[in-house]
């Protein structure tokens, strides 16, 4: 019972949850962007649906509606979430993390060990 225990308590279930409920409230989110810039899309077109468009009788409108919706959903999803993770991430990394060794620091550290050992 105490792995049982353990295992609800670990910090990546909960995170998983957490990340389940805000995508799940941050689809909606996007859906309900999409739909608006979907509408000033008809304004300007004349139609917010291209589902009835068809090319050389074959329907493809609603493929027209998938590649719009997914591109305004990938726009939303880079601007809004992923480039504010990077620039936070990038701004907590600096002042958290000290610079990474070169190669030569490396390599004149290891000379030195070696040296070190030999005498």
């Amino acid at each position: 019972m105490s792995g049982f225990k353990e295992f609800l308590m670990r910090g990546n279930l909960v995170e998983l949850a957490v990340a389940v409920v805000i995508g799940t409230v941050f689809a909606a989110v996007v859906e309900q962007f999409t739909a608006v810039l979907m509408g000033f899309i008809g304004k300007i077109g004349g139609q917010p649906d291209f589902s009835a468009v068809t090319l050389l009788g074959v329907n493809v409108g609603l493929f027209i509606n998938a590649v719009i919706t997914f591109l305004i959903t990938a726009a939303v999803v880079y601007f809004l979430v992923v480039k504010p993770y990077n620039a936070m991430r990038d701004r907590f990394k600096k002042q958290d993390e000290p610079a990474a060794a070169t190669s030569e620091e490396l390599l004149t550290e290891i000379r030195d060990l070696l040296q070190n050992r030999q005498a």
